[in-house]
């Protein structure tokens, strides 16, 4: 037996991995139990609660396979002679400790990380891992990180001096059969478990939130680092190329069939057709398009909010063209960057920003740098993060992130940028500056204030930091001093505002893809040339893209999969948008979402016009033939390089 009774000592002796192990089930089970508790009991029946614990067992005993090699192997090459030693009882007890408390750590890190996604670690957590500096300074600036560490060193201590007067570990020698045993388990517990174990079990059921109480953060942060990028034709339902064509064109997307034939008119003036300039009088001169980060249309006041969060951006709401069914396409900032540089339904995996070539794109930065205008990038953290600086240098846009802004125009600042109005100010400096070179532009400006830590200048606003209430209030606060300031202005008049969120605050929910979750704000305010009013049909956040191209009057708004939101209203084409986490790939229409998963998987739900709340129902296949062409072509775009800018020049 591997656990034997000591009558002398009254203690339980066992090998010390067997011992690491019966901590780590422990610690992880109790992890389990409070993200339970977190999500409300009452979230799940009976029967999910004991396949969340069954299911959560067997996780948790396929991620002990790998948790316990190097324990195996330090069993394996300790030498008999040192076994007994008092000296090597004590690094027991020290490993001991440094391995508990390592886990707890992690329980605790897992459980931060639930509170912000309410998801297992995925691949979120593997990118945090790659940005260290800003997600160190984001835990430290959110958290009383020391109390933490110190909180969980004494709770280990006495967890571990609770444990000893029960336990000891066996110090007997350790035979060549016994090592050689030892050596088997090493090398065949990680390999049976690779090979009857896969993050995809989690899925067990419609629950969302069962199936994420199932897993095992080690085990699904492994399999988001494995499996970071999806490749599109090995897992998921496809139909072949010509289908996917046809039934592209015949919902109004053409795209492939112009992408490196229509040649980029340098000097386009010619004015737009009344369908694709829609409610504007006259096409504007300058964009200028704010990405407000984390911004749910559940926290603004025009879209159902009774807290008053968002005066001003109400008040702007009676000025501009409000959309009442934008969707953002993903849950993160880059997959928002996605869509509204290059209008792409969003692939499975990582987002293209955090791509390898990723340059050279057909996005609306090269378009327009190719017909004269200065476009911008302005970011208020580091650019670095997410790649994005690399990303929009490589697409032709001048990059101004934080470290570009004089230290004298910062009022405050935090790990993940500087406050939202210091963002703003230097934004209008840029603008300035270009007027005197004649050049129109676009600018990007892509906040941070509406994350965590929620810090911002004191006396703005009457609600305190460290909420995203108060941090929501804050933003909206800064984009109207922006926009106010910006009046004054000799471009004000001949520029369209373009207001979005990059992605929701969280999309959370009981199903995998809650409609409801990516409904996000946005507003075009251009007030000397388009007329208040509301945008009601249902529009997906790369639309945005082909819809300016086409108000401005330039070429290109053709090399998009997103529509021209206007000419789409004129032509009536089909009202769709596109939603998604890094696996679960969805496309609304028809009040019907059809969601593709890794394995051919197909689900579809009926989803409330009112509530969005959704239902399982039948598939539809023209929608899944639609589903599936607009995610599989553009996943072969991206692999094949049809993504690629292509300039005929004109003559």
């Amino acid at each position: 037996m591997m656990i034997k009774h000591d009558a002398n000592t009254g203690r339980y002796k066992m090998p010390f991995a067997i011992f690491i192990a019966a901590i780590a089930l422990v610690i992880w089970l109790i992890l389990r139990v409070v993200l339970w508790v977190d999500v409300g009991v009452t979230q799940l029946n009976f029967i999910q609660t004991l396949k969340v614990f069954g299911v959560g067992l067997w996780f948790d005993l396929n991620a002990l396979c790998y948790f316990a090699i190097p324990f195996l192997l330090i069993s394996l090459f300790t030498l008999n002679r040192w076994r007994s030693k008092v000296w090597a009882n004590k690094v027991r007890w020290a490993l001991a400790f440094l391995v508990t408390f390592g886990l707890i750590f992690g329980a605790v890190s897992e459980y931060i990380f639930w509170l912000e996604f309410k998801t297992r670690f995925n691949f979120i957590a593997v990118d945090y891992l790659i940005y260290t500096k800003e997600v160190i300074g984001n835990i430290r600036e959110s958290y009383p990180v020391p109390l933490i560490l110190l909180g969980i060193a004494l709770l280990v201590m006495a967890i571990l001096y609770a444990v000893s007067r029960f336990v000891s570990f066996d110090t007997s020698l350790k035979p060549l059969k016994q090592k050689i045993r030892l050596l088997i388990a090493a090398i065949v517990l990680p390999v049976i478990s690779f090979q009857l174990a896969n993050v995809d079990q989690m899925e067990f059921g419609k629950n969302a939130y069962a199936n994420e109480l199932a897993g095992n953060g080690l085990f699904s942060f492994s399999a988001a680092a494995y499996r970071n990028e999806l490749d599109y034709d090995k897992f998921y339902k496809t139909i072949p190329a010509e289908l996917a064509q046809k039934t592209l064109q015949g919902v109004g997307s053409n795209r492939q069939s112009t992408l490196k034939t229509m040649p980029l008119q340098a000097n386009n003036h010619a004015a737009p057709s009344p369908a694709a300039l829609g409610p504007f009088t006259r096409s504007p001169k300058n964009v200028v398009l704010i990405s407000i980060e984390s911004l749910s249309a559940e926290y603004v006041g025009v879209y159902g909010n009774k807290q008053n969060l968002t005066p001003y951006l109400d008040k702007l709401a009676s000025e501009s063209l409000m959309f009442d069914k934008l969707f953002a396409t993903g849950t993160r900032t880059v997959r928002g960057l996605d869509a509204l540089s290059i209008a792409i339904p969003p692939i499975p995996g990582q987002a293209i920003v955090h791509r390898p070539n990723g340059d050279h794109l057909a996005g609306i930065g090269e378009i327009l740098r190719q017909q004269h205008y200065e476009t911008f990038f302005i970011y208020g953290g580091y650019g670095v993060f997410d790649n994005m600086n690399t990303y929009f240098r490589n697409n032709n846009y001048k990059v101004i992130d934080r470290t570009d802004f004089d230290a004298s125009t910062i009022q405050a600042e935090n790990v993940w940028g500087v406050d939202d109005e210091s963002l703003f100010n230097n934004s209008i400096k840029i603008f300035d500056e270009n007027v005197k070179t004649g050049k129109p532009f676009f600018g990007h400006i892509m906040t941070t204030t509406n994350h965590r830590p929620y810090t911002f200048p004191d006396g703005k606003i009457d609600l305190p930091q460290g909420s995203r209430e108060g941090a929501v209030k804050y933003t909206d606060y800064a984009i109207g001093k922006f926009i106010e300031n910006s009046r004054s202005k000799p471009w004000f008049k001949d520029t369209v505002f373009v207001i979005v969120a990059d992605h929701c605050a969280s999309v959370a929910g009981k199903t995998k893809l809650p409609v409801d979750k990516y409904h996000i704000p946005l507003f075009i305010y251009a007030p000397d040339m388009l007329p208040a009013g509301h945008y009601s049909r249902v529009a997906s956040q790369i639309d945005i893209v082909p819809t300016l191209l086409d108000v401005l009057g330039k070429t290109g708004a053709e090399h998009f999969y997103g529509q021209s939101m206007f000419k789409a209203e004129a032509e009536k084409l089909p009202e769709r948008a596109f939603i998604s986490n890094y696996q679960a790939l969805g496309y609304l229409k028809n009040n019907t979402l059809t969601v593709l998963y890794p394995k051919q998987k197909v689900e579809t739900y009926q989803v409330d016009a009112q509530s969005m709340d959704s239902t399982p129902t039948s598939i539809d296949e023209t929608l899944q033939n639609e589903a599936i062409a607009y995610y599989q072509t553009a996943s072969r775009d991206y692999k094949t390089g049809a993504l690629k800018m292509t300039v005929v020049p004109s003559n």
